[in-house]
């Protein structure tokens, strides 16, 4: 099987390469901006293609990169610079649109786009909720409304088009070897990776609650889908969601109640003046989405979670501390000299285009 995958040196990216790889079974083409070294396994069984999905000039490389596949998997997303709203909405939303663009003039038959709980609309308690859920998203995250952006794209292609499009809608997905990457989106360039492990309070408010699911098992469940052909939207999730005590202690740390309102206000405060480069939209979120459920990928995909979602937790958390990476220039190796000297050069990472 020919297969197509755009952001596929990212975190899932990279967990599905090395999926498809083990299988030796297909012909993988990965489009990517920035080409990883196809000296190491999984990338030197990939055939590279160097797009960038910003660049409108880009669909007629997408459409030869999609020539004969029998299904897209489109990944490619961002995260960062939080400070140019610009430049990531053209990437997730305007990206999406010149995938689907390639897609139809490519006659690409299965198309597996990589949603995200972040599209749902806010939770009303704490039962999950199914894949008939709204995708009104959270309208103060920009993530959240970029993801709805692109779901309505996916629903005009599909009025249009015969192509059959599968939607997977993962709560936070983590591992280890994102733990660099991670810590360049999250953590600012001065602070090392080893303050993670001696943080002695953990200031949130304890209503926080969130679906997590390890990288390996979304490339499963993207590996499903692809054989089966199946479209439609599937949640992915494991149990138990995580809370403010799996967090408090996963990080060794005291948890002390932080109403919402004050957090919030702190994250707004401190990313408007450039202290750190998450925007408050991200609490917004994480305090808004819904738990999942997740029957439906079971029951027609035969999915089920091999990591629980604290255990994912832990890995993630333990990646970030131990600096963990993987050989491509998304999850390359994070130092804190690296990081001043990169800010230096070409500014902070809210504001550059390469994280």
């Amino acid at each position: 099987m020919r297969i197509a995958i755009t952001g596929a040196t990212g975190n899932v990216g990279s967990a599905l390469l090395h999926r498809l790889v083990a299988d030796s079974d297909h012909e993988l083409v990965g489009v990517v901006r920035r080409v990883p070294d196809t000296t190491h396994e999984p990338y030197d069984a990939v055939r590279w293609v160097s797009a960038d999905l910003t660049d409108p000039a880009c669909t007629s490389v997408l459409q030869d990169a999609f020539s004969r596949a029998d299904a897209v998997v489109h990944l490619a997303w961002g995260f960062q610079p939080s400070h140019d709203l610009d430049h990531l909405e053209e990437l997730g939303v305007g990206g999406t649109g010149r995938v689907l663009e390639a897609v139809a003039a490519a006659g690409v038959p299965h198309l597996v786009h990589m949603s995200s709980v972040g599209a749902y609309s806010p939770k009303r308690d704490d039962r999950p909720v199914d894949e008939s859920w709204p995708t009104g998203g959270v309208t103060s995250s920009p993530y959240s409304r970029h993801k709805v952006a692109a779901e309505r794209l996916l629903d005009d292609h599909q009025r249009s088009h015969s192509t059959r499009v599968a939607r997977l809608r993962p709560g936070i997905i983590g591992q280890g070897a994102a733990g660099s990457a991670l810590l360049r989106y999250g953590v600012p360039a001065a602070i090392p990776a080893a303050v993670l492990g001696h943080i002695p309070v953990l200031p949130l408010d304890r209503r926080l609650e969130v679906p997590m699911v390890h990288a390996d098992d979304v490339a499963d469940a993207i590996v499903r889908v692809v054989d089966r052909q199946a479209g439609g939207a599937f949640n992915l999730a494991a149990d138990p969601p995580v809370t403010v005590p799996h967090i408090a202690r996963a990080l060794g740390a005291r948890h002390v109640q932080v109403p919402f309102h004050v957090l919030r206000g702190a994250a707004s405060l401190s990313w408007h003046v450039r202290l750190q480069q998450v925007d408050p939209g991200w609490v917004d979120l994480g305090y808004s989405v819904p738990l999942l459920d997740t029957t439906r990928a079971r029951e027609e995909l035969g999915w089920s979670p091999s990591v629980g979602g604290v255990e994912v937790l832990e890995e993630t958390l333990a990646g970030m501390r131990n600096r963990s990476a993987r050989r491509t220039p998304v999850l390359r190796p994070r130092t804190v000299p690296g990081m001043l000297g990169r800010a230096l050069r070409r500014g902070p990472v809210s504001e550059r285009h390469e994280p």
